[in-house]
């Protein structure tokens, strides 16, 4: 048996910081690689060393094979974790990390060649008897249209050489299909380094549940349940959770034997995941067969106790199942949520830029597998993904509940986040009695920010406001011991104005001899008292209740985390502050990326709604599309080109004015 020593970890962010703390518990060194932008990552820093990987897209950095050996053969690793994404189900990766001599902490390459081929998996599957959906590969155009129209619409176009959400689409309208398999093809392979694609038919209101499966080299192969994966948006699990609500002992069964028999049929050995649909009449269908370790692997290991990195290690060092099916049970309720920097106000888009605070709340049990600390990069060259937060209780509702005040009493400043729309869906009625179908987001669609209260706003006005005048007494130079706004003889109260959202918010306070303060915000009066304030945690009494608030400031911006959630506030300068003018009808880049694609020339006529042009950013495709009806006076990019987030990519005007106004994204 094969004892690790030092462990490379082919991959970055959150998984790569989930597996170094299994390395240290087993007493193993490990070695993370890092691609450019991700200098200063946790990830890199918590490493017992790291290699840097020239180059800062994923292309040359960690879909890069023969840079990760190099890096494995400098550090002296003898193993090689791939991960989630990336390389972690390329055989060819896999053999190569054999071929050199490491030990590779996967399944054996010719699992993940079967199951890679997606078309050649469902055959697979097929003659194990396992139930799958009726599907064909995209070659070229030939056939195509009559291929969509056996399997009728809607079809799914996928992609065969990798998951996550990335290179799908789902499509309705036949007129639509060549071009959705193009922009799936390019997605697929900046993400996974393969274009191929595959058609299936595309199930409405099912349920994604996958089974979680265990094998070695002896033989032996277990399941530790399902997870349901059900609320994805852009076909990307957003929330999953161990086990189904939706499944019963009897169906548990049948997913179980189906996923064993999966096992069974290409030999497994290693930790994967096999993925079902199952209909509302709990028919299931075969999806496929993740050939390495999911996302949402800490649900799993919250109900059973089992550490599956650890167990992925043990295996691949040649060492026997230590569990027996027998002795694995469900132990209450997990669910995860995947918290990303994107802005739900804009269809999600996807953020680059500096998480300005980060600190989970230690009091709430959550456990956070976090890719980010204070002061860490997003960068645009790779997933948004900053976190997942797992929540473990003795039933479905607790855990949901838990997760919910753990999201919200989160402080992460600085950039737009998913965190409200994941609480407004755990605390939604919908989800809470388990009505988690793939379409529960479109369907259900829970509100995708937080309605705060004007009371709360008034209230975290006040507490920014006597932050800052406790911050300037400490601070002041001379006459240090003298109360804020002193003065001879009475005079107007100290007054902070601010913008929240559309609105100004006017904080004015005065203080009194007995330390208190008379305060006025909005229609409300009252009298708050500053208990502390100490490195922008302020402790404020308000008309005798007292509440805990964290002020971050960047600029004019404050950032203030009340018990609530986050209210961000504009601090309205003294003076007037000149504005820059914008591009009358000028469509900008929303983040930066590269054009991959331009449909309209200069002086071409567009009606609203027409496609404009598309970006490449963080994985994915954004495009660009016609706010309203005009001619395309400036086409100012070309295909290829880099951009930056705000540039003026094109410029369109009325055709009758001759003079449009302001375009935007969609």
């Amino acid at each position: 048996m094969a004892t690790i020593q030092k462990l490379l970890i082919a991959n970055r962010g959150e998984i790569a910081r989930r597996i170094m703390r299994t390395c240290r518990a087993m007493g193993i060194s490990s070695v993370a690689v890092y691609a450019e932008p991700d200098e200063t990552a946790p990830f890199v820093r918590e490493a017992d060393e790291a290699v840097a990987l020239p180059g800062r897209t994923a292309a040359e950095t960690y879909l890069n094979v023969v840079a990760l050996l190099d890096a494995a053969r400098r550090a002296g690793a003898d193993a090689v974790h791939p991960g989630y994404g990336f390389l972690s189900e390329n055989a060819g990766f896999a053999r190569a990390v054999i071929a050199a001599g490491l030990t590779w902490i996967g399944p054996h390459p010719d699992a993940i060649e079967a199951m890679g081929d997606k078309l050649r998996a469902k055959r697979l599957m097929a003659d194990a008897g396992v139930p799958v959906l009726a599907g064909f590969e995209v070659n070229g155009s030939h056939g195509l249209a009559g291929g969509v129209r056996d399997l009728g619409l809607p079809v799914l176009v996928k992609a065969a050489g990798g998951g996550g959400g990335r290179g799908m689409r789902v499509v309705t309208d036949e007129a639509q299909l060549e071009q959705e398999i193009l922009s799936a093809s390019r997605e697929a392979e900046n993400a996974f380094g393969n274009g191929t694609v595959f058609v299936e038919r595309y199930l409405e209101r099912a349920r994604h549940i996958e089974v979680q499966i265990l094998g070695d080299r002896h033989g032996n192969l277990v399941h530790l349940f399902e997870r349901e994966c059900s609320v994805q948006r852009r076909h990307q699990k957003v929330i999953e959770e161990a086990p189904s609500p939706a499944v019963d002992e009897v169906l548990r069964r049948k997913l179980s034997e189906a996923a064993l028999a999966a096992g069974r049929a290409i030999g497994y050995d290693n930790a994967g995941t096999v993925e079902f649909l199952v209909a509302e009449n709990g028919e299931f269908h075969f999806l496929e067969v993740n050939t390495r370790l999911q996302v949402e692997h800490p649900v799993t290991e919250a109900i059973t106790g089992v550490d599956l990195v650890r167990e992925q290690i043990l295996v691949a060092q040649g060492a026997p199942l230590t569990l027996r099916q027998e002795d694995l049970r469900i132990k209450g309720h997990a669910i995860e949520v995947r918290l990303y920097a994107e802005d739900p106000a804009h269809e999600f888009m996807p953020l680059a830029g500096t998480v300005l605070a980060w600190e989970p709340d230690s009091a709430i049990p959550v456990r956070w597998d976090s890719g980010v600390e204070t002061g860490s990069e997003v960068p645009v060259y790779f997933d948004p993904m900053l976190a997942k937060a797992i929540a473990h209780a003795p039933d479905r509702a607790e855990a949901a509940l838990r997760l919910a005040l753990g999201l919200e009493r989160l402080r992460v400043h600085g950039l737009a986040t998913n965190r409200d729309f994941l609480v407004n869906t755990l605390r939604h009625p919908a989800f809470l009695s388990g009505d988690t179908t793939t379409d529960f987001i479109e369907r259900v669609s829970p509100a995708r920010s937080r309605e705060v209260q004007p009371a709360e706003v008034g209230e975290a006005a006040l507490a920014a406001s006597l932050e800052a005048q406790a911050r300037r007494r400490a601070e002041a130079p001379v006459l240090r011991t003298l109360p804020s706004g002193w003065r001879n003889n009475p005079s107007q109260p100290q007054r902070m104005a601010y913008r929240h959202v559309d609105a100004e918010v006017v904080a004015q306070y005065e203080r009194a001899r007995d330390g208190s303060f008379a305060y006025t915000v909005g229609e409300r009066s009252g009298r708050a008292r500053l208990l502390s304030a100490e490195n922008g945690r302020v402790l404020l009494d308000v008309d005798g209740v007292q509440r805990t608030f964290i002020v971050t400031r960047r600029d004019d911006q404050v950032f203030v985390q009340t018990p609530k959630g986050e209210v961000v506030l504009s601090e309205t300068p003294r003076f007037p502050v000149p504005e820059i003018e914008g591009v009358a009808g000028g469509y900008q880049a929303p983040l930066p990326g590269k054009v991959v694609q331009i449909f309209v020339e200069q002086g071409a006529s567009v009606s609203r709604g027409d496609l404009l042009l598309t970006i490449e950013a963080m994985k994915m495709e954004h495009r660009i599309s016609a706010a309203s009806d005009g001619l395309v006076k400036e086409l100012l990019v070309e295909v290829g080109q880099q951009v930056d987030g705000g540039q003026v990519l094109l410029v369109l005007e009325d055709p009758a004015a001759g003079d449009g106004g302001e375009g935007s994204p969609s």
